[in-house]
């Protein structure tokens, strides 16, 4: 075990950690070598992620300390010592999100001819444009309030934009002010476009149009002083299990009760008057360092408008073609390509159409007996959804619908009473368990006579959109082995019914917690023998205490160890000690960084007894032990050579969009780290890489990375003849 004696040497803080992450989108919509558009994009990600964080995390510590919990987190803090550090971090984050918008984004996007005007500064033009659009558009869908003992204060929605008003009668020019509140529709854009000049875009903000029109709306009052601002509340989703009610509507409940969730933020506009700050902030029972004052749009989340209404290319990255799939000349389909060989797919740099096509292959196929599938998240117009209701007509269809994927149950519950109509069967999955694995299968009496399972296992959702702009991994294959158990789980899913043994799958909650565990020790007893020992791992977060415990020990029996964590990571890297031969980086860029992968070197040599498995888990409890996971094992050799040698070593070699986890939980830019190394973008790269730009030759040696570290998954020896090899099986895909 780890010789630290407590959780403080142990772990770094999970709210510090998070912060650090959001800090580091903000980095990215502050770095000038983005494309201007691009960062307007990254500034509103921080808005709508801190909007998530606080709604469930934030409240989720108020709860906890109104229960009376003390139970220390990883790093040994109380839950009040934890909820008032994250405040002024939250305060200070808010403060630097407005810094990058008024600082460096306005004025930048003002020297492109893009203005965000105030009333005062538009001509008449404008202003008539504006005003009609008002009364066409926006008036009808107003509802203005006064509060008073006849209207009490209305129910503000969680996070609707809503304008504060005081009111004094103009027939009492020394009666008490009257507080009023408008809530700003959310069917409308935050901004109005308004007429400009070839090539020039100009907007005023929704709330200041309303603001021009308030005399109209409060006949008789005098509008003394005027804000607007926004109220999160609570957003965690609570049920008994024990109910006697189904999931569906229990889920359906809880969506109504969320709307009562109590407040956990305000936010209001820099320079509001006191007089409504206070009551604002009686009313919703918050104290003052629950109230956030922004010095520019309130909910920057909103830029995202922006971004899709203004058509610059030249301030947006430049476009590309996701390579497509080629079967092979001797393949009529998919299904004879998959007899004879596994398909790996890395979204977005490859298309996602195989994917769909293959769903929807299996629902036209009269030689397809029967379809299932699990989906969390999906689009609304997805072409799945249609093809699992079309199939549903002529042969047996099953699917296990997660109700709650958060923030997704209400689009997820009306496709799944879609889908039931149909005539599919719909399954909510275990009881107490998110159904998070993705995994399809088909059921083929092939040309041959032969009846064989096809599946699909993802390390995303099936959601043809965020395929996009997600990395992901898509395994296509017909191993018997595989599709077996892949059956299984299914069975899990649908009847709960659990079998000892799921591999070569790896399976939560029941095994994957103990196997990864053991692939761990397993390279530790390696490294102690002399053997080659290396562990790589990539995911969104790595939170589980017992593997970062293990991880130090495999590091304390001299394992090298790679951990690419797009998100959280309490683990402490670098520590004399405990965790030297441990590094962790990052990587914040164009994609969002969504693929697990799971690299243990296995003693060697690296094309026979090395392991790679990739799947839906991070190394979280909640992935590990209260949700429904799958993770696989990649084994075509074609397969397995393009993790190793492109996809590994181009996200180890970056220098471009890394970070490096410094002990203390802080980050650095790997450029600024490692000064004298090439610059180079994995993402970047692997765009070129699909357009048949780049070769695997343009990799940078990964190490690179830090001082002294070993080569990535493959030796330097045998780099070369296995970049040419590489090359090859990219050709053929």
């Amino acid at each position: 075990m780890p010789k630290a004696t407590n959780k403080q040497k142990l772990f770094n803080g999970r709210d510090e950690s998070w912060m650090q992450f959001n800090r580091r989108v903000l980095e990215e919509a502050s770095d000038p070598a983005n494309p201007l558009l691009e960062r307007v994009k990254f500034l509103a990600i921080t808005g709508s992620n801190l909007d998530e964080y606080v709604e469930i995390r934030q409240a989720s510590l108020m709860q906890r300390i109104e229960d009376g919990g003390r139970e220390p987190g990883y790093d040994g803090l109380r839950p009040d010592e934890s909820l008032t550090a994250l405040t002024a971090e939250i305060h200070r984050f808010v403060a630097d999100q407005y810094e990058c918008w008024n600082k460096h984004l306005l004025p930048e996007l003002r020297k492109q001819n893009i203005r965000l005007l105030e009333w005062d500064e538009l001509d008449e033009k404008a202003k008539a444009f504006a005003q009609s659009y008002f009364q066409r558009e926006v008036d009808p869908l107003l509802t203005p309030i006064s509060i008073d003992p006849a209207h009490p204060f209305p129910r503000v929605l969680n996070k609707a934009l809503c304008l504060a008003l005081l009111l004094r009668l103009k027939r009492k020019s020394s009666g008490p002010l009257v507080l009023g509140v408008v809530t700003i529709p959310r069917a409308l854009p935050r901004f109005v476009r308004l007429p400009a000049e070839q090539g020039a875009n100009d907007y005023l903000l929704l709330q200041d149009l309303i603001a021009q029109n308030l005399s109209g709306m409060y006949r008789g009052y005098e509008v003394q002083a005027q804000a607007a601002f926004r109220v999160t509340r609570n957003s965690n989703l609570y049920f008994e299990e024990e109910e006697a009610r189904s999931l569906l509507e229990t889920i359906r409940f809880e969506l109504h009760n969320r709307r009562k969730g109590d407040s956990v933020r305000l936010e209001i506009e820099t320079g509001a008057h006191s007089e409504i700050i206070e009551r604002l902030r009686t009313n919703f029972e918050l104290e003052a360092d629950q109230v956030f004052h922004t010095d520019g749009p309130v909910n920057l989340s909103r830029l995202m408008f922006l971004y899709g209404d203004i058509q610059r290319p030249n301030l947006k990255y430049a476009p590309f073609t996701p390579r497509p799939l080629v079967l092979s000349r001797k393949s009529a389909n998919i299904f004879e390509e998959l007899r004879t060989r596994d398909i790996l797919l890395h979204h977005p740099y490859d298309s996602y159409d195989p994917v769909v096509s293959f769903i929807q292959h299996g629902a036209h196929d009269d030689r397809v007996l029967s379809m299932k599938q699990t989906l969390y998240r999906t689009s609304s117009d997805s072409p799945m959804f249609q093809a699992l209701i079309e199939a549903a007509a002529n042969k047996e269809t099953t699917v296990v619908v997660e109700l709650m994927a958060r923030f997704d149950e209400a689009s997820n519950i009306r496709w799944a009473r879609s889908m039931e109509d149909a005539g599919v069967q719909v399954f909510h999955g275990v009881v107490g368990l998110k159904t998070h694995c993705k995994l399809a299968m088909l059921v083929r009496h092939d040309e041959d006579g032969v009846t064989r399972r096809y599946c699909h296992l993802g390390t995303g959702n099936y959601n043809p959109v965020t395929a996009r702009f997600y990395t992901d991994l898509s395994l296509l294959t017909s191993n018997s082995e595989i599709t077996e158990r892949v059956h299984m789980v299914f069975n899990y899913l649908t009847a709960h019914a659990e079998v000892d043994d799921y591999r070569p799958l790896l399976v939560a909650p029941l095994t994957m917690a103990e196997n990864f565990l053991g692939l761990i020790r397993r390279e530790a007893d390696h490294a102690k023998a002399g053997k080659p020992a290396r562990i790589v791992a990539k995911m969104n977060a790595l939170l589980e205490p017992s593997v970062i415990e293990a991880l130090y020990d495999a590091s304390e029996a001299g394992v090298q160890i790679d951990l690419i964590i797009r998100g959280l990571s309490i683990l402490k890297p670098g520590v004399k000690g405990l965790s030297e031969n441990i590094r962790v980086r990052s990587i914040v860029g164009r994609f969002l960084e969504h693929s697990r992968i799971f690299y243990f070197a296995n003693g060697g040599p690296e094309s026979s007894q090395d392991e790679i498995y990739i799947g839906s888990a991070d190394w979280m409890p909640r992935n590990l032990f209260e949700r429904c996971e799958v993770v696989f094992p990649v084994r075509d050799a074609a397969a397995k050579a393009r993790i190793q040698l492109e996809i590994l070593p181009a996200l180890l070699a970056d220098t471009q969009k890394a970070r490096i986890q410094q002990p203390d939980g802080s980050y650095l830019r790997a450029s600024k780290l490692y000064k004298n190394a090439p610059a180079f973008s994995a993402q970047d790269f692997l765009i070129r890489l699909a357009e048949g730009k780049a070769d695997l030759e343009q990799i940078p040696p990964a190490s690179l990375e830090a001082p002294g570290q070993k080569a990535g998954p493959v030796s330097a020896s045998k780099r070369q003849p296995a970049r040419r090899a590489a090359k090859t099986v990219a050709a053929a895909d």
